[in-house]
């Protein structure tokens, strides 16, 4: 039998079906189609079914295939019309036949096959719709725990509104969207602005401005705090002429975007203030299109829906959450850092000699430990520090000498080895020496004269006053030289030693000393302006940083800043102060600090009681000082290899 004969003979085969379908009025809710001569399929609404005969099926067999196919997928059942044997059948029904009714087919059992067929298409397109919610339901769930889990650890006000905005358009199928923060105080909206932070468009390139804008009804976001309630657009282009709110196309008139739906949400506090607004733009039917052409905007934009309503009210609940407790960080940490410069300013101002010290060390100290954490071989490659880690050194090395609040000011600000009251005091006693030698001298004088002396006692008297007046001039220089914070040359210091038993007789006749003491051990320091009292006053300055900066609650991300800048000034041998710590038991921290505080001494050109240092020579210092064991080499190396000190010191 040719094709053509195959056919007809296949519709012929269906004649009593097609008979029944026309003209029994239970079938009259059913539409009828012939899809080809040998295969008729009636439809209810979604739900389908195809009826075959049983001689197309054995004469063709590729016709059966494609009903297979849809069957898999719940699309339709098979029915075969006709009589088959038992293999046949088991081959069919296992392949998605769904049952067999006899030829000539009888009204009846055609009625029931066709009702309970098409149930059967959509009882699995029911289950099918029900397990594709589930799952829906079930990774929306997921995906709304792990953006919960990700914006509550976020405590960067910048980085946690971008992934707000971010999850935000991703749960709902933005395109686009701008988030909003309300700044003043809360609870009182008069006095209160809308801060505009940042925009995302995923099918254009937008470089937004923060800007500011008053919250009133007439913008849509300002209109979302007022109610504080959901503003769900399904087209800006026709808002309602009775609204209050409107939409500014000037975007869309440069860029040839096309903003459509707009879906408008405040968050709010734990305390019921609305704090932000989150604004998207655009959902797609297919989130990953990006709308470029016209046509996209008109096909693929949608209104936001009610199952994107409520997305958005649950994340923007968390968000609200999130947001309060990172803008409340913001002001702890501002209120905090304000204490530090606080603190600092008043190191400074009872010393104002090393004015700008502790923010260059804290600059030498943070750049040395990040060129420290980018080391990847060698003996530091291990050492890695955290951006909290990293903060706690700024803190500490900030901080380092905070103690020195309890150091007295005339210590502090000793520039040379006497005080200018002990150098006033001894000009005071050489000018009363001079007098009293004078006066003596005079009456001396008189008295030659008197008694009719010769004039060589004359002359002799007047030479010894004039090598009396040099003794006390050479006393003067020897004092004022020996007061400079330099290191004494030794026949100088012995001609201190010398001054120290000097003694001379006042204007009322009394023997004094020309040196106190004090004055006495102060121009006999070796080095530096500081005697041994005061250096251990000046030292005990760690101690108290120590203590003043462990009384502080620094939580448990800066808990080490006591630590870290009560040891800035220990040394790897032991040879610091104050604990004489060694080796590893100073933290890593501590060691690149006291290379920066031993730099910026040195170089620092704010102190009047020394000159600067240039860098080549106060590296040398600091080289020496590692070849002795007090300071870690391989810091210094780095120091010295990355030009850290290039932070603080201009390019030589």
């Amino acid at each position: 039998m040719n094709e053509g004969a195959e056919r007809r003979g296949g519709a012929r085969r269906l004649a009593s079906v097609l008979r029944a379908l026309e003209i029994d009025p239970r079938f009259s809710s059913y539409v009828v189609h012939e899809t080809s001569d040998e295969i008729v399929e009636v439809r209810r609404g979604d739900d389908a079914v195809a009826l075959v005969h049983v001689d197309s099926a054995r004469a063709r067999p590729e016709l059966l295939a494609p009903l297979f196919e849809r069957a898999a997928t719940g699309a339709l059942v098979v029915i075969v019309v006709g009589e088959a044997d038992a293999g046949e059948l088991d081959a069919w029904l296992n392949r998605g036949v769904f049952t067999v009714v006899a030829d000539p087919v009888e009204p009846t059992q055609l009625s029931l096959a066709l009702r309970n067929g098409l149930d059967h298409v959509e009882l699995r397109a029911r289950a099918e719709s029900r397990g594709r919610w589930v799952r829906r339901y079930r990774y929306e769930l997921g995906e709304l725990i792990e953006i919960a889990r990700a914006i509550t650890r976020e405590r960067d006000l910048d980085r946690l509104l971008g992934l707000i905005l971010e999850k935000s358009r991703f749960i709902t199928g933005s395109d686009a969207g701008s988030i909003y923060v309300v700044e003043g105080p809360l609870g009182d909206v008069s006095r209160q602005r809308l801060q505009f932070k940042l925009s995302q468009n995923e099918s254009r390139e937008f470089v937004s401005r923060e800007f500011t804008m008053p919250i009133t009804t007439r913008s849509v976001a300002g209109a979302a705090v007022l109610s504080r309630s959901f503003i769900n657009i399904p087209d800006v282009y026709a808002i309602p002429p009775d609204a209050s709110y409107g939409f500014d196309r000037t975007y869309d008139e440069k860029s040839g975007y096309r903003t459509r739906s707009m879906l408008t949400v405040p968050m709010v506090s734990a305390e019921g203030d609305v704090i932000g607004v989150i604004q998207l733009i655009n959902k797609k039917r297919d989130p990953s299109r990006r709308l470029m052409a016209a046509d996209d905007f008109e096909h693929e934009v949608v209104a936001y829906d009610e199952r994107s309503e409520e997305l958005l009210a649950t994340l923007a609940a968390q968000a609200g959450i999130a947001l309060e407790n990172a803008l409340l960080y913001g002001e702890i940490r501002g209120i905090f850092e304000g204490f530090v410069r606080a603190s600092i300013e008043a190191i400074e101002q009872r010393d104002p000699t090393t004015s700008g010290h502790s923010v260059r060390v804290s600059k030498l100290t943070l750049r040395l430990a990040e060129a420290t954490d980018a080391v990847s071989d060698g003996s530091l490659a291990d050492i890695r520090f955290t951006p909290q880690q990293l903060r706690e050194l700024e803190y500490a090395s900030l901080l380092h000498d905070v103690g020195k609040i309890g150091v007295r000011e005339q210590v502090l600000v000793k520039a040379k080895k006497l005080y200018p009251h002990q150098l006033e005091a001894i000009s005071a006693r050489l000018a009363a020496a001079r007098q009293s030698l004078e006066v003596r001298t005079l009456h001396e004088r008189l008295a030659i004269m008197a008694r009719g002396g010769s004039h060589d006692e004359l002359v002799a008297v007047d030479v010894e006053l004039a090598r009396k007046r040099a003794e006390l001039e050479d006393a003067w220089r020897i004092i004022v030289t020996a007061n400079e914070p330099t290191v004494l040359r030794e026949g100088d210091f012995a001609r201190v030693t010398d001054l120290a038993r000097m003694v001379y007789v006042d204007t009322d006749g009394e023997s004094r000393w020309l040196l106190s003491p004090q004055e006495a051990e102060a121009l006999q320091i070796t080095r530096g302006s500081l005697t041994s009292t005061e250096l251990e006053e000046i030292r005990r300055h760690v101690i108290n940083s120590h203590a003043f900066l462990a009384r502080i609650a620094w939580g448990k991300n800066f808990a080490r800043v006591p630590e870290i800048a009560g040891a800035h000034h220990e040394m790897l041998n032991g040879t610091g102060y104050p604990r004489g710590l060694k080796g590893d038991e100073i933290p890593i921290q501590s060691r690149i600090m006291t290379i920066a505080d031993i730099f910026d001494a040195l170089t620092a050109s704010d102190r009047p009681y020394k000159k600067a240092v240039p860098v080549p020579r106060a590296l040398d210092i600091l080289h020496d000082e590692a070849r002795s064991g007090r300071l870690d080499t391989r810091l210094l190396a780095l120091f010295v290899e990355a030009r850290v000190y290039e932070v603080v010191v201009p390019h030589e």
